[in-house]
């Protein structure tokens, strides 16, 4: 099983919530880290990292001695990252998206795949979890090609050794937060009842719950603000799976590295009642696919 943990904006404490799922996970599990643009759960699972490795994305090299400059790549490329001005060929590495559309087209065979760096791939143990995170290279502009390899060594992980996982999404409702949750089988939505966390919560709910995967959704700062989720989530038919308290000492353990799952008995009991009602709804029949907003 496959949970994704996303939110419809920053700051919900969907990483304390993956956190804490890891934690207190009874079967072996693997944390996944696919904000990687701001990879952050490695600060609370403090893994004991086994190796990393350079990701790349396949680009156009061109032989223009083979080249007719006929223009086929051209005009496929969407993106024009390989262009064709006379008899001038220009590539632009850093607009490809890796389709290899360029090198199925070209009549001549001039174009073969070369590489750029995307980011990296690091992975390890944090005691009884398994643990993958991936990192954007500085100034690279696309986080969905390095997140999708990312997704590709946690297939070959759970093949190989078995076992659930958990990912900590990108927050959002973008191109890399939908990217991260296409392949989970129960979606999280952690928000706070706060007017931009009702705000965003309904964004995110629009946003995926077209993808007819099981939507339940986590309370954050319970008890701040008002109730407006909770009557969003009772129209939309979406169970609200805990509620974690606004209390200081989740702050306090949060600044300093905590699983806050292990800061007192009811909040261990919260998360614990937490993963088997996430299990509960996998295990349940998808909702009916909902239109687009």
């Amino acid at each position: 099983m496959i949970v994704a943990v996303a939110s419809g904006k920053g700051g919900t404490g969907k990483t304390t919530v993956t956190a804490s799922l890891a934690a207190v996970w009874d079967q072996p599990v693997t944390g996944v880290d696919l904000d990687v643009e701001e990879p952050n759960l490695h600060l609370f699972l403090h893994p004991a990292m086994a190796g990393c490795e350079p990701a790349y994305l396949p680009v156009p090299v061109v032989d223009e001695a083979r080249c007719t400059y006929c223009g086929a790549c051209s005009e496929l490329c969407r993106f024009k990252a390989i262009s064709v001005m006379g008899q001038l060929l220009l590539t632009f590495p850093e607009m490809c998206h890796g389709c290899g559309g360029c090198l199925a087209v070209c009549p001549e065979q001039a174009i073969a795949p070369g590489k750029r760096e995307l980011g990296e791939i690091s992975w390890g143990r944090a005691g009884a979890a398994g643990f993958l995170s991936g990192r954007l290279r500085i100034s690279e502009a696309m986080s969905p090609p390095l997140m999708r390899l990312v997704k590709a060594r946690l297939q070959q992980m759970l093949a190989a050794g078995g076992g659930d996982a958990i990912i900590d999404a990108p927050p959002g409702v973008s191109c890399p937060a939908v990217n991260a949750v296409l392949d989970s089988d129960v979606i999280l939505l952690v928000t706070e009842p706060t007017p931009f966390g009702f705000y965003d919560f309904q964004l995110a709910w629009e946003a995926f719950s077209p993808l007819g995967k099981p939507l339940g959704a986590v309370v954050n700062r319970a008890g701040l603000g008002n109730d407006a989720i909770y009557q969003f989530c009772r129209e939309k038919g979406v169970p609200v799976l805990a509620e974690i308290p606004y209390d200081r000492a989740i702050a306090e353990a949060y600044a300093r590295g905590l699983i806050i799952a292990g800061i007192s008995g009811r909040l261990q009991e919260t998360f614990i009642s937490l993963r088997d009602r996430v299990r509960h709804l996998a295990n349940s029949k998808a909702p009916r696919q909902a239109a687009h907003a």
